[in-house]
């Protein structure tokens, strides 16, 4: 069956379905770390999952913000529910950026990514139980916006995945997505 250019067969997954794939991957890496708090001796494992746990919410607040949330203001009227959204995912970035420079061992570390769990979780229980209803009752098309977001998250995971142009000095080692955090 040929397919058109380089984009992958995403027509059999509508737009809510897909996010609900992110959800359950980011509560899974929440759950993973949750059971290695307190063991110092998981430090490296940590701090892999809260990369990759910063990684995720990155690439799917973007779509959400650049794609669906447009969408669905556009076609509801529940300005106080799409608004409370965004200052959700407002909160997410600030505790993923205070993550992206703190390591294992940290003060506030461990908790640090309790919180952003906690927030995360319930945000994604209020979005899959009102936006989700909201979007199904709004007649919105579903399929459509799911190509939609799933070509941006395409777009999305090559350009945060490609290395940028770096100093030597300054180039991620061992295959990681970033600069390692520096030590204390």
């Amino acid at each position: 069956m040929p397919t058109q250019g380089n984009k992958k067969s995403t027509s059999s997954v509508d737009a809510l379905d897909l996010l609900k794939a992110d959800h359950d991957k980011v509560k899974d890496l929440f759950r993973e770390f949750e059971q290695l708090k307190g063991d110092d001796d998981e430090d490296e494992r940590k701090s892999e999952l809260v990369d990759e746990i910063c990684y995720e919410l990155t690439v799917h607040t973007m779509i959400e913000e650049e794609i669906f949330y447009p969408a669905l203001r556009a076609s509801i009227d529940d300005t106080d529910m799409m608004d409370e959204a965004d200052v959700e995912h407002a909160g997410a970035r600030e505790l993923i950026s205070q993550l992206e420079v703190m390591y294992p061992g940290d003060d506030h570390f461990d908790a640090t990514v309790t919180v952003l769990g906690e927030e995360v979780i319930h945000h994604i229980e209020k979005e899959e139980r009102d936006m989700f209803a909201a979007a199904r009752r709004s007649g919105m098309d579903l399929d459509e916006l799911g190509e939609q977001l799933s070509a941006r998250k395409e777009e999305l995971d090559e350009d945060l995945s490609a290395p940028p142009p770096t100093i030597e000095a300054l180039a991620p080692r061992n295959g990681a997505r970033r600069p390692p955090r520096a030590p204390n």
